[in-house]
């Protein structure tokens, strides 16, 4: 069961991905847009203003489109064959499900306690979706439609018909019974998600006013769920979901940013939501102190090698906000050191929330400038060195912890050991180059990068015959095995270049990096090829 939800998740983060792209778009199209950053040259009419319009405009996509996303990345992730055509299926029973619905709506809406003459969109519990006016179910309903979508194409594609049926074999077969299913489900949808909507509203009131506390629990819970995958369940409803605001913090943070600039409120009074979305600082913030403590508590003579694993990726964590390649070395070698990062990064997102930060800032230092600090500077300078200070002070807060830690308790992370110098070269990613010196130059194309790589980590888990199912989050190789004792060891995988392997009885994590996507590709590929 937990490999499967761990699956389930990773295939949610598909979508997520194009989050990041499009929210600097937007961002930057809004500082453009801001008189008190470009003065008249944003006003109206002039070349400048409609120029960033129409960029702030196409930026929107990812965002208003939400639920056809998810839609589309459930199967691609989920699908064990033919999963372009699973994502065809998906969307086809999804607008399905949404004209079922909406044609209920408009004929029995009171039935259900609903005014379907509403327009779509603020409290109405209703919202267009492909040109659909429908109940506003949000990526939840997405993800549910996509998901039993998901389990009627793996079960069914392959099915083989009676041959005076044979025209609806595959994806025909699919979408009749997804067409049939929707019927029953659109009708409890209609039933039951105006309660839902109606308990949401309870719960934004509550959390909203929930402070310190809540921020707290919220950002403790994101990270000390990352080793199972899970944390996506955790944020996701609030920050491109209605668990405190409509819509999502990340869409309403944007439709007000241009607002929230210009006023000079504190932000906290503006955008109170904005605490449950402070999560990214431990990575902007975290990373440098725990690289450092890794860095001086290494031997001497073992520092220079250390040095050259912890830049890139420390760079990546504080940059991009993608930090499982230095997490999960500390996650590997001492599981209660990670706790303890989890404890940091609450305590450091309440203690900002406490002196008035809010915001938009899940992702890295990238994000914080471009969605946060710039656009607000002006009118929320004070705001904006209170965050600094306090994030540089958490940064040696982190490294004293750490340090005294991992002396303290003699915690092996990188270069702490004489006797496993190998250990040191486990995440720089050099291993692979060196096992082939001589069969290949530095220059090869990528893509024979990623075969080898993939040739490796098959190799490691016993072969193809050992694999049952291949799946990928954002940096990790999902795999699935029939026998674990086939496995090898770590080292096996550290030399095609991982960062580390995550083991769960029949459930493999290989810790790969952002490269994962093309590497399953080939993996996928390998598994295809004749002995």
């Amino acid at each position: 069961m937990m490999e499967k939800i761990q699956r389930f998740g990773g295939a949610m983060f598909t979508p997520v991905l194009l989050f990041s792209f499009a929210g600097i778009m937007v961002s930057i199209a809004i500082v453009a847009t801001n008189p008190v950053l470009v003065g008249d040259l944003a006003k109206e009419g002039t070349i400048w203003y409609n120029f960033w319009k129409i960029v702030e405009n196409g930026s929107w996509t990812v965002f208003n489109n939400m639920e056809l996303l998810f839609v589309i990345g459930l199967p691609i992730g989920l699908a064990k064959t033919a999963n372009a055509r699973a994502v065809m299926e998906a969307v086809v029973t999804y607008l399905t499900f949404n004209y079922f619905v909406s044609t209920m709506l408009q004929l029995f809406g009171s039935s259900f306690g609903v005014n379907f003459k509403q327009a779509a969109g603020g409290e109405s519990g209703l919202k267009l979706i492909a040109g659909i006016k429908t109940l506003d179910t949000g990526i939840i309903g997405a993800i549910f439609i996509s998901a039993i979508v998901v389990y009627l194409h793996n079960r069914y594609f392959e099915k083989k018909l009676p041959d005076f049926l044979g025209i609806f074999q595959g994806s025909s077969y699919v979408v009749v019974l997804g067409f049939f299913a929707m019927l029953p489900i659109a009708l409890l949808t209609c039933y039951i998600w105006p309660k839902i909507q109606f308990g949401i509203s309870s719960l934004q009131a509550i959390l909203a006013t929930s402070g310190v506390v809540g921020v707290w629990i919220y950002t403790f819970l994101e990270r000390i769920l990352i080793p199972t995958g899970l944390h996506h369940f955790v944020y996701t409803p609030f920050v491109f979901g209605p668990a405190v605001v409509e819509g999502g913090i990340t869409q309403y943070w944007f439709a007000h940013l241009n607002e929230f600039s210009r006023s000079t409120q504190p932000l906290k009074t503006l955008f109170p939501e904005g605490g449950f979305a402070l999560h990214g600082n431990s990575k902007v913030f975290g990373a440098p102190g725990i690289a450092l403590a890794f860095y001086f508590t290494a031997r001497p003579e073992n520092r220079k090698k250390v040095l050259s694993m912890l830049i890139p990726v420390t760079l990546t964590a504080v940059l991009s906000g993608i930090t499982e390649p230095l997490e999960f070395t500390f996650l590997f070698l001492s599981p209660p050191l990670f706790a303890v990062h989890a404890v940091l990064a609450a305590t450091l997102a309440a203690t900002l929330y406490t002196f008035g930060v809010v915001g938009d800032m899940g992702g890295g230092l990238i994000d914080l400038l471009t969605r946060n600090w710039i656009p607000v500077f002006s009118n929320h300078a004070g705001t904006v060195l209170i965050h600094i200070v306090i994030g540089l002070c958490f940064t040696f807060i982190w490294f004293v912890v750490f340090k005294f830690l991992i002396v303290k308790f003699n915690i092996m992370t990188p270069g702490r050991d004489i006797d496993k110098e190998a250990d040191i070269k486990l995440y720089s990613k050099q291993d692979y180059k060196d096992k082939k010196a001589g069969k290949g130059d530095e220059n090869k194309a990528p893509a024979n990068r990623y075969r080898e790589q993939a040739a490796i980590y098959l190799e490691a888990v016993g072969g193809r015959d050992n694999i049952e199912k291949v799946n990928n989050c954002a940096t990790r190789l999902r795999l699935t095995v029939k026998d674990p004792a086939l496995v090898e060891n770590d080292a096996a995988f550290r030399a095609g270049g991982a960062h580390g392997v995550v083991r769960n009885g029949n459930a493999l994590q290989v810790i790969v990096g952002l490269d994962v996507p093309q590497v399953r590709e080939q993996f996928e590929e390998l598994m295809k090829i004749d002995d």
